[in-house]
């Protein structure tokens, strides 16, 4: 048998089911989910295709093959330590749409494991449901597998569900890969745990619905949802031991151990920390290709999570320097035959890598001066475990891995409360749950939409044109969070609801833009569009309020755009402008992370690592006017997805485009994949005004910006504060500047003048307190009040008092106003001798109803009961005879 190489088997898959099956091969979808709440990350090749298998949207072949890129983390914590687990896996599929079934799906199972790749039939044993009697016969009568060979299964093992949702039994095939890794016990079969016998290929019969609460119906349409893993297959294929020994995980295993200084396989806590790695830097790098980023929620967390391992990881081997934006370039060169997008990502992906190891660096060394801490509370209390909690806040607050928590405590001889540890993880996880509403089969909450015919479908002509005929297809009552909704045959006038119709030229809210209002009329009968929003299998609807008369599904309607597109078109083509102006001016790692446009404004969400200076700005500014001014033509072409690239457009991170897509191009300027509207020439824009630059994430910035008549609008605002805040200063808007700045410097000469004015009343106040001074271990004490004094005139004072008795310890008290400012000051000397002004002040707050603290040298704070002073004064007294004993 040959020894194909992962990208070799990968490219045999996917020819073998396009040009001799029939199949469309896609391309592999991001691993961000489009329009699916139900997973943070494609976590199976099937799951991109949910819609297809619902017949929630139309399939653009019946007989579909993809190599899907894929992330599952349940099991994070045993990677590296058997040579089994991973995160990020490749898993090459052949899907039916109502086209072929069990008999084609076997049959070619079996053809391309035999005959195309060259796997021994004698090592290849099928298993099936346990009742499903058409796949077992199938197996043994038409293929020629013995019936020794073949096992049944109950519904744990082969039959594939999850939830509500298309379901049904499975066919998979293990590969024998000889006795050397089994387990050696006489029953040893497949399904046995050990490594001998190893599942390659699953077919899954999508034949039924189970309803979510065990109830199953049988589908008019019957599916096929078949998944190989490409590294197991590579595993036998090659004939090794696990996935690190593959040709490309092989070459990424022996960077790390160059990097490191170490041979794999010559010692165990090694070989867990390099597999740890080559498998985390994997997944980073295909996650932030896609252009996740690391953050604290949701993937960002993931991304976050994996990239800190590995660099603790590296820590432990020893690596001193920052090496994963290093191994990356390992795992483009070898990936990028499959996936091009990690090759023309490849300088963002290296920054990112970059970034977050330092951060890290720095967290690392925040979190060890945290746990030294809670070391110490654990001697002095003499315990010899550290709480859960305590465990838990440094993992998830400070980002600081328990299992290094556990080594640095285990050297010392304390452990942590692991059981209270998981149960403090597993309470993140129900809230992360909770707040993830999950109701269909996409994870989003059921509405009347789900009930829709899935024949119905909406053409978009709104390209060419504002206005249109079409029939109403469907009328629904109101839906919102509250109103599930039902379908209806007419709405009347004063009823909500949402209008579906055969075509539309209303734009629906998608890819950041808004969607358009207007109104849809038949006859005199009209219904006000406030929203337009995209629903699934193309439908669009128009959301909205029957204001004259009646509709009714059947009827031929006239649908009318109202003005507010125009604006929005200025906005988004305005938006093209500002991303190219943004990679010019701060470099090509710019990249869109969001936008939101409508006709008032618009919004750009941006990759960038720090917060644009007003010349950065200035500069991005002119550079969108001056390609306004040059009255760019705006062209639209519709072109296939490769083609589009070719052309060196660019498409958003994470969107799902399908095999034709939009390309807008501004001149030679700007070339998007879009599929908004957009002016016909840059000069409609009139121009650009940013009005704000901010940070919203890790890594992330924002730009807020007006075009056109909203940049007037804005100057007219301006003009008129100008005007206003001039009639205040008394002067011309033109002297504002300079009258203010007068205005300023007179304040702060007054300000000065009465601080001094202040401190003088303080010290007359003091009267003979110097009478009052106590010598208490060399330390002369005075602890007194003083009448009318704000907290800026007792630390003044206290640092009078500092320099004027030499080695002191001064505490201060006073009201003004109703409230109680408290001050404690202590020379270097009397701290050396035991004075603690922090300490001192927390316990004398209490008294007068407050709080605060500070430092051994410096405390202050602040209080409510003005009557207890005498009181505090006097507890000052005692506290600070006793730490000066």
């Amino acid at each position: 048998m040959q020894k194909y190489g992962v990208n070799e088997l990968r490219k045999m898959f996917l020819d073998y089911f396009e040009q001799k099956n029939g199949h469309l091969v896609m391309k592999s979808f991001s691993l961000v989910p489009h329009g699916d709440k139900s997973v943070l990350l494609i976590n199976a090749g099937m799951t991109p295709l949910k819609p297809y298998f619902t017949g929630a949207e139309i399939p653009p072949r019946r007989r579909v093959a993809t190599c899907q890129k894929c992330i599952r983390t349940g099991d994070i914590e045993n990677v590296g330590k058997t040579a089994r687990h991973g995160t990020f896996f490749e898993m090459l599929g052949n899907f039916s749409f109502g086209d072929y079934f069990k008999k084609e799906a076997i049959h070619w199972t079996w053809e391309f494991l035999t005959d195309v790749v060259g796997l021994d039939p004698e090592r290849l044993y099928p298993s099936v449901y346990l009742d499903d009697d058409e796949a077992y016969e199938i197996w043994n009568k038409e293929i020629g597998v013995p019936e020794n060979r073949i096992y049944r299964f109950g519904k744990e093992d082969n039959f594939w569900e999850h939830g509500a949702g298309p379901c049904g039994p499975c066919s998979e095939v293990y590969y024998d890969r000889g006795e050397q890794y089994g387990c050696g016990k006489p029953d040893c079969a497949p399904g046995c745990d050990c490594d001998r016998y190893m599942e390659i290929w699953n077919n899954v019969f999508t034949q039924f619905e189970n309803d979510g609460h065990g109830n199953y119906t049988t589908l008019s349409q019957k599916n096929i949802d078949t998944g190989m893993g490409l590294e197991r297959l590579a595993v036998a294929v090659q004939d090794v031991d696990s996935m690190f020994d593959i040709d490309t995980i092989r070459a990424l295993r022996d960077k790390i151990c160059e990097v490191a200084g170490k041979t794999y396989k010559a010692d165990h806590d090694d070989d867990v920390s390099i597999r740890v790695i080559t498998d985390h830097i994997r997944s980073a790098t295909f996650m932030i290709s896609d252009g996740i980023t690391p953050s604290n929620a949701e993937r960002g967390y993931v991304l976050r999570r994996l990239i800190r391992r590995a660099a603790r990881h590296g820590r432990r081997l020893g690596i001193t320097d920052a090496f994963l934006a290093d191994l990356s370039k390992t795992v483009i060169e070898t990936s990028k035959e499959g996936y091009p997008e990690l090759e023309e990502k490849a300088g963002f992906i290296h920054e990112v890598l970059a970034r977050e190891e330092a951060t890290f660096g720095r967290t690392i060394d925040q979190g060890l001066s945290i746990l030294a801490g809670l070391e110490k509370e654990m001697k002095e209390s003499g315990a010899t475990v550290l709480s859960g909690d305590k465990a838990f806040e440094l993992y998830d607050t400070y980002g600081f891995p328990v299992d290094l928590t556990k080594d640095i405590l285990e050297e010392k001889g304390y452990s942590i409360d692991e059981e209270a540890f998981a149960g403090c993880m597993q309470e993140q996880k129900e809230r992360a749950r909770s707040a993830r509403k999950t109701s269909n089969y996409m994870g989003a909450a059921a509405t009347v939409y789900d009930d829709i015919d899935n024949a119905v479908t909406s053409v978009f002509t709104g390209y060419d044109h504002l206005e249109d005929d079409g029939k109403i297809l469907v009328l629904t009552t109101k839906v919102d969070e509250e109103n599930y909704g039902e379908l209806v045959d007419a709405l009347a006038e004063g009823d909500e609801g949402t209008v579906i119709t055969d075509k539309t030229p209303f734009y629906a809210t998608m890819g950041g833009q808004v969607g358009d209002q207007g109104t849809i009329f038949v006859g005199e009968n009209a219904f006000a569009v406030k929203e337009t929003i995209q629903l699934r299998g193309g439908r669009v609807g128009h959301v909205g309020t029957v204001t004259n008369g009646v509709l009714r599904t059947g009827d031929t309607a006239h649908l009318a755009v109202g003005e507010r597109r125009a604006d929005t078109a200025k906005n988004h083509s305005a938006t093209h402008l500002l991303q190219k102006a943004l990679k010019i001016v701060l470099g090509d790692h710019v990249e869109q992370k969001g936008s939101y446009v409508d006709p008032e404004r618009l919004r750009f969400d941006f990759v960038h690592f720090k917060p644009m200076s007003s010349e950065e700005i200035a500069k991005v500014e002119k550079i969108v006017n001056d390609e306004i001014r040059a009255a760019l033509v705006v062209k639209t072409d519709v072109m296939g997805i490769d083609e589009a690239r070719k052309t060196g457009a660019m498409a958003l991170f994470g969107e799902k485009y399908g095999e034709e897509v939009r390309v807008v191009s501004m001149g030679d300027f700007s070339i998007e994949l879009c599929g908004g509207t957009h002016v016909r020439n840059t000069a409609d824009i009139g121009m650009f005004k940013i009005i704000s630059e901010s940070g919203i994430a890790a890594g992330v910035r924002r730009i807020e910006a007006l075009s056109g008549q909203g940049v007037l609008n804005y100057y007219a605002g301006v003009e008129k504060n100008l005007n206003e805040v001039a009639a205040v200063l008394k002067t011309n808007p033109s002297e504002c500047a300079d009258r203010a700045a007068h205005l300023l410097a007179e304040i702060r000469s007054l300000h000065s003048e009465i601080e001094s004015l202040k401190t003088k009343m303080a010290q007359n106040s003091l009267g003979n307190a110097g009478s009052d001074v106590e010598e208490i271990n060399g330390v002369n004490v005075l602890c007194t009040a003083v009448e009318g004094a704000d907290m800026n005139g007792l630390r003044t004072l206290s640092d009078e008092l500092r320099a004027k008795y030499g080695d002191s310890f001064i505490v201060l008290a006073s009201s003004a106003d109703g409230k109680v400012s408290l001050v404690a000051a202590a020379t270097d000397g009397a701290v050396k001798k035991g004075a603690h002004a922090g300490n001192l002040i927390k316990e004398i707050a209490k008294i007068v109803g407050g709080g605060g603290g500070g430092r051994p040298n410096m405390a202050q704070a602040g209080g409510k009961d003005a009557s207890r002073i005498a009181d505090a004064v006097a507890k000052a007294k005692e506290v600070a005879k006793n730490q000066l004993a």
